[in-house]
């Protein structure tokens, strides 16, 4: 399918490897020149080198998006992007004893009021044009919270809520922004979960992500790439008539009938 976004231009946050990167790797197949952005020099580097045999441009901006002084560099590379990608690495697990408010906080501005602001730089120029695409990667834990994930739920959750508003305000002017929700993945965060059940439990990091693959009715973990070919559809030009949604990739993890 053509997905009829070539030669658009979209900002990829955190985009040098796990769910990031599947979906700079699936718009980048799609034509579209990108902006990625990572902490890391090497692995953005790494990335972008991989990328360009797509034949897109990419211009990498090895920053931390949860500053502002992050997300200027990026919007300033970027210019007038078309499509934007937020994302940004979850907070670290624990229990609601856990946590004071100060983590609370950090956790809010990355995974809320960062792509708030991100969207809130972005979608001026979108409407401008008459077309955008906006996808915030969040979590299935929007829709059933998942207790070790406190931090990840709180900010997650009013993000949530923010986009819904937003993405109906803006739709009329060929402007959509979705949400991403995805469960296990095998990525470096579901590793690092694993590996935090695997000495709190005493078991091994097999038994752990066997433990979490049973509970999984696809019986496996997700990849980036299918990660990134239902981005890529949602930035496309077909995708038009889907506003404010919460898109579960799970593999059926959430037992819900809506």
């Amino acid at each position: 399918m053509d997905l009829g976004i070539k030669g658009k231009t979209a900002i990829v946050c955190a985009g040098s490897k796990g769910l990031g990167l599947g979906c700079a790797t699936a718009l980048a197949e799609a034509g579209v020149d990108l902006v990625l952005n990572a902490r890391n020099v090497g692995p953005l580097e790494q990335a972008a080198k991989e990328l360009r045999k797509f034949g897109v441009k990419v211009q990498t901006v090895a920053c931390d998006i949860t500053t502002p002084e992050g997300q200027a560099q990026v919007l300033e590379a970027a210019g007038s992007p078309d499509i934007l990608v937020n994302n940004a690495g979850g907070p670290p697990p624990g229990m609601w004893s856990d946590w004071e408010r100060a983590d609370f906080i950090k956790a809010l501005d990355a995974n809320m009021l960062t792509p708030i602001m991100m969207m809130k730089a972005c979608l001026p120029g979108m409407i401008d044009r008459g077309w955008g695409r906006v996808i915030n990667i969040t979590s299935q834990s929007v829709k059933a919270p998942i207790a070790a994930l406190g931090l990840s739920n709180s900010a997650r959750a009013g993000l949530t809520g923010y986009v819904a508003g937003t993405a109906r305000q803006v739709a009329g002017r060929g402007v959509t922004i979705n949400n991403m929700l995805p469960g296990a993945h095998a990525t470096d965060r579901i590793a690092a979960l694993d590996a935090s059940i695997s000495q709190n439990q005493g078991k091994t990091i097999a038994q752990a992500e066997a433990m979490r693959c049973a509970t999984i009715p696809a019986g496996r973990y997700g990849t980036s790439a299918e990660f990134g070919a239902m981005c890529a559809f949602l930035c496309s030009q077909h995708a038009g008539y889907i506003v404010g949604q919460n898109i579960l990739l799970d593999g059926g993890g959430v037992n819900a009938t809506l």
